[in-house]
């Protein structure tokens, strides 16, 4: 495989086009990425389930979690600490870095028992990450009490602001290009991940229920009309 890079040169010409001979890996975007990437740390899952951790691999994003009483989170954090040393070990060996920068912490308990979360920062490597209150995981937002709340507002935040810009055009526009609006902008963020949202309160589903009840009251200039939102799994 062949390379194209760019190099500075001087004021004349600042780059210059230099073709070096790549002997492994694949262009960047190509369809085989999807399909070698996962075999390469696949390693990384084997090394994780020996600390009596449960890893989680997306792409290039790795999670690792695990439970305990709440008597033994010391312990549990002296697990996970060790684990991502050797994580970290792994990946120097690969041709890779941990990215302490990106890395977060997140200790979940029930109501009742979250001042049981430890307060001291988890040690990642050679630095100390302090424990976060909320997460985003895959475009899903998780708090400590290990609910949806924070996930539930911010996407009913969302579709309402995209509601009120397509507000200011319903005059402009014909009904099939309105309800194409409404469903590709506003709807689409109720799918994404609605089966995490199967099992809430009626109070958190009612809340999206109003983001359908708007759209619909948008697109009908509004009319009365029926919907009901579904969470499928």
């Amino acid at each position: 495989m062949v390379q194209l890079i760019r190099r500075p040169t001087n004021a004349f010409r600042p780059f210059e086009l230099v073709l070096t001979l790549v002997l492994c890996g694949f262009p960047q975007g190509s369809v085989l990425g999807q399909i070698l990437f996962p075999l390469y740390p696949a390693d990384l899952v084997l090394l994780i389930q020996r600390h009596d951790l449960c890893p989680h691999l997306y792409a290039d994003d790795t999670e690792i979690y695990g439970s305990c009483d709440p008597s033994a989170t010391n312990n549990l954090r002296e697990k996970l600490c060790s684990c991502v040393d050797d994580v970290s070990s792994w990946m120097s060996s690969n041709c890779l870095q941990l990215n302490t920068v990106k890395t977060e912490a997140l200790w979940c308990a029930t109501r009742r028992r979250r001042y049981d979360i430890p307060r001291k920062p988890t040690r990642v490597g050679t630095d100390f990450v302090q424990s976060a209150r909320l997460v985003r995981d895959l475009g899903m937002y998780l708090n400590s009490e290990a609910s949806m709340n924070a996930s539930v507002s911010r996407a009913v935040s969302s579709c309402f602001n995209v509601l009120r810009q397509i507000r200011s055009i319903r005059r402009s526009v014909t009904r099939p290009v309105l309800q194409s609006l409404v469903v590709s902008l506003v709807l689409s963020r109720l799918d994404y991940g609605n089966a995490a949202l199967a099992g809430l309160p009626t109070r958190e589903l009612s809340r999206i229920q109003s983001v359908q009840n708007a759209g619909a009251r948008l697109i009908f200039f509004g009319k009365q009309v029926r919907s009901r939102f579904i969470a499928t799994t």
